[in-house]
Formats: structure tokens, sequence, C-alpha cells
């Protein structure tokens, strides 16, 4: 058998023992404040039925799904049962072309040379050097060289119709995008075994056919808290609470939690008489960061907004001060706005929620140029950015209404966020806050000269394990400096090392791997030792 190169999927992973022990403390952090707060973990399948994903996140969140093949010899199988439906279409498509080459006008065009080169398909098709794909792609490749009649063109449009018919139904499957829909999938099945309110968190992995780059793959983690069946506010004031204590308690010191309404930016396209344009401007004020004010002016021109359009949102665009300075400001501009004016009215009731519970680390920002999945949400808004470090948004979320309607269960509210675990990782690595402990498996390894030692200290083992203390045992027959090499390698504090003194004395060497003291011990002692640390 030829050697095979090693290597993984572009745009996937392998995870180190260190790295899983830093990944899993996130997670684990992570995961306390959630059920601290309530929140109850669900897992749903790697993989969804194709239907459930589909026509869910736009044409382009669409072709970034990856589709399953389905399994066995099931495509071969719907090729084979097709055949004749191929036959028939080249057959049509043939004589089309003969015909409409022999209309009064047309012998220049070509039609003659295609309809040889249809022959050439239907030949190929049966001696099988093609598949249906490769039949579907050549129909349509010469038809751009040629000024085509509107006869031809009709009934070739027919024949596609019909074509698409021979597509074998190869994927009824894909693996999931994201948690949310799943997770909406989820509450419609399982209605009525479910309390609502129903808070739940998931931590999963999700995969994306996107362009990998830099702090982009196409399978990373997600970690999903939401909470739907009630349109309380505290439900958002609470995310607030869940980010600064998640946050604070991974070590991060200085962060803002960003918070805007959909309501009030569908308020600032009202006052200007442009609610059909809301996404064009709210797309546009997102990127201020990146392009500054003369950058976002010239994209609203551009989306077709006036110079009186822009006069009227800049103050509004360009406010400053505390968040009560902002909302007021917002409702003297909102103030013919029904809608922006409850906007204003829910962000004002969290902020009070938040005052109330006391914030640890974190600090929350009104921010109107916040227009996180402007389509998908409907009203709140969250953004988290560590101001520590370079980084894009570590956390972001809001309130969607309806989002089981699309599983046929409608008027079920919803609110809910997500950490970037990834990020997340990359900023502790940065500012070093991942605790010493955490990538340390094994607290004590036992090291033996001989067969007789490795015996001896089985008992041994299973008493420090018994004890909850992690513990290994160095098979026999490896000199003692590569025993101890191999503590090093692996960050294990401790040693015991047992050879014939140890054995007869009772008393072992314990050793310190970090100071390089030794000291003799009993079993109880060490135990003690190591169960106080």
């Amino acid at each position: 058998m030829a050697s095979i190169k090693p290597s993984v999927p572009k745009g996937t992973r392998d995870f180190s023992p260190a790295e899983m022990a830093k990944r899993n403390y996130i997670f684990d952090t992570i995961k306390s404040v959630f059920r601290k707060y309530g929140y109850q973990q669900i897992e749903t399948p790697s993989m969804e039925n194709l239907s459930t994903l589909m026509g869910k996140y736009g044409d382009e969140g669409d072709k970034l799904i990856f589709k399953i093949l389905n399994s066995g010899d099931f495509l071969s199988t719907v090729i084979k049962g097709e055949i004749s439906g191929v036959d028939r279409v080249i057959d049509m498509l043939i004589a089309s072309a003969y015909r409409v080459d022999k209309m009064p006008g047309n012998e220049s065009l070509g039609f003659s040379e295609m309809a040889n080169q249809f022959e050439k398909v239907k030949d190929d098709w049966n001696k099988n050097k093609i598949d249906v794909g490769q039949v579907q792609r050549l129909f349509k490749i010469d038809l751009e060289k040629y000024k085509t009649p509107d006869e031809f063109k009709i009934e070739f449009a027919d024949l596609e119709i019909s074509s698409k018919k021979l597509t074998p139904k190869v994927s009824e499957k894909a693996l999931r995008y994201d948690l949310t829909v799943p997770f909406a999938r989820y509450v419609v099945m399982h209605q009525n075994e479910i309390t609502l309110p129903f808070k739940r968190f998931q931590v999963q992995p999700v995969w994306r056919a996107d362009r990998p780059q830099r702090g982009r793959y196409r399978e990373f983690y997600q970690c999903d808290a939401d909470v739907v069946g009630s349109d309380s506010l505290l439900n958002e004031a609470e995310f607030v609470m869940i980010y600064d204590e998640a946050l604070g308690k991974l070590g991060m010191e200085d962060f803002t939690i960003k918070i805007n309404n959909r309501k009030i930016l569908s308020g600032i396209a009202e006052i200007i008489d442009k609610n059909d344009n809301i996404v064009d401007l709210t797309v546009a004020i997102d990127k201020i960061d990146k392009v500054g004010l003369d950058g976002v002016i010239k994209e609203l021109l551009e989306k077709g907004f006036t110079q009186a359009d822009i006069e009227k949102i800049k103050p509004v665009i360009l406010l400053e001060g505390s968040n009560e300075i902002k909302l007021r400001s917002l409702r003297d501009a909102l103030a013919n706005s029904v809608v922006g004016l409850k906007g204003c009215d829910e962000i004002e009731t969290v902020l009070n929620y938040v005052d109330i519970c006391k914030l640890q680390t974190a600090k929350l920002e009104l921010d109107i140029t916040l227009a996180r999945g402007l389509n998908y949400y409907t009203g709140a808004i969250f953004e988290v950015k560590t101001n520590e470090v370079a980084m894009g948004s570590i956390g972001g979320g809001g309130r969607y209404d309806d989002l089981t309607g699309m599983f046929g269960l409608k008027g079920l509210t919803g609110v809910g966020i997500s950490f970037g675990a990834d990020r997340i990782y990359d900023v502790m690595e940065e500012l070093d806050l991942f605790p010493e402990q955490t990538i340390q498996t094994t607290q004590v390894l036992i090291c033996c000269f001989d067969k007789e030692g490795e015996t001896y200290s089985l008992p041994l083992l299973q008493q420090l394990r018994s004890n909850n203390i992690s513990a290994e045992l160095y098979p026999a027959g490896t000199k003692i400096k590569k025993q101890l090499e191999y503590a090093n390698n692996k960050q294990i504090p401790y040693t015991i090392v047992i050879g014939s003194d140890e054995m007869q004395s009772g008393l072992l060497t314990f050793k310190d791997m970090a100071s390089g003291v030794q000291e003799k011990l009993a079993a109880r002692e060490i135990i003690h030792r190591v169960s106080q640390l």
C-alpha cells in the first residue's frame, strides 16, 4: 500500500492535550455560569435534515452548508433509474437543434454543429464515459456561444426544467451550520416535554464551508445560551450579567458589552422615510469603526440616501456621553417614531435591571451603530469586545421573535447569546490568563526500578486514585532518568521513586519536581500532603 501524507481537511485543526485542557477550562467556566443562572444543557445531532437548514441563513449562508452524500450504493442506484430519462432529454435536444437550424435565416448560426455535439454527448453517455452531472453541464456549455433564437430558448427552458428531474437525490442531510436553528427544531419537536420559559445552553461544534483564514475555520465550537417562551427584558439583563461573570472568571479585566435595539434602528429609518432601506442604512453605519464617518456617508449616498437624510441621522450616529445622555438624545431625535421610542424604553429597562444587579467587571455601553444580524433580531442586540487585545467581537446575540415559526410553532419569542470560544482562547493566550494547573493532568508519577517494584507500587497507585489524586505508574524496564524526564515533559509536579530500600523500609522517595527537593515519607503522609494542595 502506498504511503499517505497525513493531513487534516482545510479549515480544521487538531488539538493537543495542553490545548484541550485550556479549551475545557473555558468551556467548563462558561458552563458553570450558565448553570448558575438556571440554564440546562442539551445536545443536538451533528447532522440535521437538509430541509431543516436550507433557507434559514439567506442565499450566502445556504452556500456555506456542508451537505452529506447519501451513504451506500444509493447514488448509482438512482442514476441507473434515470438512464431512460437522460436519453429522452438528449434526444429532444438533438431534435430541437436540428429543427431550429432548418428555420429560415438560422442556417449560419451553427445549430447543426450544436446538434452534432449533443450526438457526441449521447455517445459518451451510452458508453458510460460521463455521468448525469456531466451530461447536465454539457447541455449548457455551447448555448453561450450562439445567438439563440427565441424559439429555441423557450424549448430549451422546458428541457432544463425536465433535466432538473434527472438530478439524483444524493443529499438529504447536512452538517449543522449553527446551534440556533437546530435549537428551534428541538423546541418544536419536544414542546410537550419542556417547561416554558425554556432555558438551554449548548457547547458543540458547527461547520461552515467558508474560506479559511486567521481566526476563521470550517469547524469550530459555539457556546450558546437561549431562553424561549418569555418576553421579559429581565432575560436580556441576565445575559449581560452572564457575560460579566463568565469573562471575569476567565481573568479578563477590561471588556465592553455593547447593546442596541432593532426598534431604535427601525425608528432611525422611519424618521427619514427609508423603512424599505433599513438594511442598507444599518449595514453602512455598522462599519463606522472600520471606515469612519466619511466612509459611512459615502456608502449611504451610493445606496440612494440624500444629503438631507444624512444630516438628519448624523447626530444619532455620533451620539456621545453616558448611556443616560444618549437615551435622552435618542428620545428627542425619535420623538415622532413610535417604534423608535419603544426601543428606547426597552433599552432603559435593561439598563435599570443591570444597575440594580451591579456589574463586577464589564462596561455596558449603548452603541447606536451596532447592527449585528439585523435581519435576524427583532429587539435587543449584544456584542462583546475586549479592550486588552486587538480582536474582533468575543460574544454576541439578541432577541428574536417567532424563532420556532419556521417549524410551525408560532408566536414563541426568545433571546440568546453566544461566546466566541476560539477568540476567547486567543485573548487568554496573549494575556497569559490560563492558570498553571490547567494543563496538569497527572499529580503524581510512581517510578520503579524493576518488576518487583512495579508489583509493590500497584496497591499504592490504587490508594492515590481512591483519594481523588490523579496518578500514573511508569511501567518497569526503563531507566529512572527517563521516567523523571517523562514527568517533566508532562508537567507532573510530584514523583514517587520506589526501589529495594523503599520497599523494605516503607518510606518512599517523594520528590517535588519543581524545586528538586526529595523527602522520605510514608504513603499516608504523601496522600495527605498531595490532597491538601
